[in-house]
This record gives C-alpha cells, sequence and structure tokens, in this order.
C-alpha cells in the first residue's frame, strides 16, 4: 500500500494490515538525527531503540515488553534476552536489557 492508501477510511474499512503501518527503520534513525540536532538526545535514543525493534518480528517485541515487566523475569533470562538482542544486532536494545537487570536485581523486582 502506497502512502496515499493509508487513510482514516482504509483503516475503518479494515483495509490497512499491520504490515501498512510497520516503521522503517531508516525513518527512525532519521527522527533520531533531528531529536539530537533539536537538543533532545535522550529523545534520539529512544529513536533509535526503535530502529532496532522494528528489524524484529511484532512476538519477539512482545516477549520483550513481557520480559521487561516486574517480577517476568530471572537475572539468568534477562541475560540471555541481552544476548540474543545483541547477537541479532540490537545493541541498544541489549543495553538497555542489561540495565534493567542491574536495576530489578537491587529492587527486588526479578522472579
Amino acid at each position: 500500500m502506497t502512502r496515499t492508501e493509508i487513510t482514516v477510511d482504509n483503516a475503518v474499512d479494515g483495509k490497512l494490515g499491520l504490515p501498512d503501518l510497520r516503521m522503517d527503520p531508516a525513518v527512525l534513525a532519521h527522527q533520531a538525527v533531528v531529536a539530537e540536532e533539536g537538543g533532545n538526545p535522550q529523545l534520539a535514543e529512544n529513536f533509535l531503540r526503535a530502529a532496532e525493534l522494528a528489524i524484529l518480528d511484532d512476538e519477539d517485541v512482545m516477549a520483550l515488553y513481557e520480559a521487561l515487566r516486574p517480577h517476568r523475569s530471572t537475572a539468568t533470562q534477562l541475560d540471555d534476552l541481552r544476548a540474543s538482542l545483541e547477537a541479532r544486532g540490537a545493541s541498544r536494545c541489549a543495553a538497555l536489557v542489561a540495565q534493567a537487570a542491574v536495576v530489578y536485581a537491587r529492587r527486588g523486582l526479578l522472579r
């Protein structure tokens, strides 16, 4: 579907699917540059993590979100997730999981 076909009417009529709405990693990376240039490095980092997530399957993204909920994962499970993300080229997301594991351990939020 082309950009001009992505309309409210087509969404209401059920003519749009998830692939039609999927973000392009290059667009997200460009948004990161704009955010950085605009003086918002935190937003830029969020866009770069989103660009990494955009290449993953929807199921993997949902599993990541589930794993990061408090009391859902062990330290080992989070480390395995970190390694998996790193192996797939999602180094920023992997670093976030590693940071979460440290904080969760300190706050008693691991399973």
